[in-house]
């Protein structure tokens, strides 16, 4: 049974639209502190590497392995954020939550004193999980640990964590890697990790419950299908990554994609006929009759394919923009600024629907303007324009994503009181799987289209293009999605 420290406690809980100043009151500050800071863990680890990798492989070796870094690391997260909802209901939030701290911390260690790529790869893998299960549980604590009125704002603090993760990463990795000592950044890691640590006791004091249900079976079936789909797409992406694409690699780049997208439909099939009592990794509500989480769900996966193309971003500021590296990695993050500016204001302002499905088609004219305006030699005004049209597609994520995640938080639509069934901890563990599994779908795609293109103009007009053409289909979605969506 939730404890009443757990639960909105009046009508004024619920009710409203509560306020910056309300989620960083004293007795708050601690939650939002401890989430926060475990999926800034997260965001961080997934970017630092980029920018130290090539000092580790040059003392440690292992240049063959060199994407699996990135790969082993991904692939293990998503397949701990499938596992969120059943962790939830076999311990409590603040063990579940130790747990998750424990593996990133001895991953995050092994990695600062990896002797060679093997190593590294099993640290990487403990990172992964330790991630994977702070990013999903950061999503399912917010509903135990704070009041209804203040979940959008919650996720939106914890969504930004990616956008500062984007500015911290690569730099922590740099200038340590800069200096000659690379394991500097995860040692600076695990003294983070530590200082999470010493939150929790404190920090998560509200989600302090036992689990609310007696476990279920085990989803099996539906965790293989998930980390089918994402091992296909780690694969899959290896064959296109780096200099020296070949057509046997397109190919099977391409077949990847096409496998990965028929697992995820198997698993649409798999949790439909688990049933109510199931073994599942998503709500029952999301296969509901005329039920709008399944369109929200797909929402957020739209918005999150897209968002991959960040990568790719500073390769064509270079190649046609002619900007110097550090110039295009600037370039590179303004979907991310954009995204974390319109999400603060967007869970400020509320008008929680209108946002939510006003948010996707901007995203669709933001690709609109990146596919038509891509050519060789682009001049500084052309630049801009494509400094203009990813902020404002990172806006339209922005501006979405509060409102649909917290819609995702009430599965069964009772927002004054959490559900206790399990279901409302499976919908919000989810919400990071879905997120996770969609950037790996859109990393993917991106780079079996900049490979196809043969010269970089044709390259990024398939990239911009492609995904413009999924944002159509996530405009589409949100206006189904905007009816789960609480108005405020």
């Amino acid at each position: 049974m939730v404890g009443d420290e757990a639960r909105p406690s009046s009508a004024t809980d619920v009710g409203g639209a509560g306020s910056w100043r309300d989620l960083l009151a004293a007795g708050r500050r601690g939650t939002v502190a401890v989430l926060c800071g475990g999926v800034l863990l997260f965001a961080v680890d997934t970017y630092v590497t980029a920018s130290l990798l090539p000092s580790a492989v040059g003392e440690i070796g292992g240049e063959r392995f060199y994407a699996w870094v990135t790969t082993v690391y991904l692939l293990t997260a998503v397949v701990a954020s499938a596992l969120v909802g059943h962790l939830l209901a076999l311990w409590p939030a603040r063990r579940a939550y130790a747990l998750a701290l424990v593996a990133f911390g001895i991953g995050t260690s092994v990695d600062a004193l990896a002797p060679d790529m093997a190593v590294l790869l099993v640290g990487r893998a403990l990172q992964g999980v330790g991630g994977g299960l702070l990013a999903g549980l950061a999503y399912a604590l917010i509903r135990t640990a704070l009041p209804r009125r203040l979940w959008t704002r919650a996720s939106a603090s914890i969504s930004a964590m990616w956008g500062v993760g984007l500015l911290v990463g690569p730099a922590l990795g740099g200038v340590f890697a800069e200096i000659g000592r690379w394991r500097l950044a995860f040692v600076a890691l695990v003294g983070v990790t530590l200082a999470v640590a010493a939150g929790v006791p404190a920090g998560l004091r509200r989600s302090s419950r036992a689990p609310a249900v007696t476990p279920g079976p085990f989803p099996l079936a539906s965790v293989l299908v998930v980390t089918g789909a994402a091992a296909v797409l780690s694969v899959s992406g290896l064959a296109v990554s780096g200099s020296g694409v070949t057509g046997r690699g397109i190919a099977v780049a391409t077949g990847g994609l096409v496998v990965a997208l028929g697992l995820l439909a198997g698993l649409v099939v798999v949790e439909r006929r688990a049933g109510l009592a199931g073994a599942r990794v998503l709500p029952a509500a999301t296969f509901r009759p005329g039920g709008r989480l399944a369109a929200l769900y797909l929402t957020v996966t739209v918005m999150m394919s897209v968002a991959a193309v960040e990568a790719f971003v500073p390769l064509f500021g270079q190649r046609l923009g002619g900007l110097a590296p550090v110039t295009a990695g600037f370039l590179g993050v303004c979907l991310a600024s954009g995204w974390v500016v319109a999400e603060m204001v967007s869970a400020s302002v509320g008008r929680a629907r209108w946002c939510a499905t006003a948010g996707p088609s901007a995203l669709v004219v933001g690709f609109a303007v990146l596919t038509v305006s891509q050519r060789a030699a682009a001049s500084p005004a052309l630049v801009l324009a494509w400094v203009a049209a990813l902020v404002v597609a990172g806006a339209g994520i922005g501006a979405a994503w509060p409102h649909l995640s917290t819609a995702a938080m009430a599965p069964d639509g009772d927002l004054a009181e959490p559900a206790d069934d399990g279901e409302g901890d499976r919908a919000s563990a989810a919400i990071t799987m879905v997120q996770m599994l969609a950037f790996a779908l859109g990393a993917s795609y991106s780079g079996v289209a900049v490979a196809l293109g043969g010269d970089p103009v044709t390259s990024a007009r398939l990239l911009y293009g492609g995904l413009g053409v999924v944002a159509v289909l996530g405009a589409v979605t949100a206006v189904r999605a905007r009816g789960a969506v609480p108005p405020r």
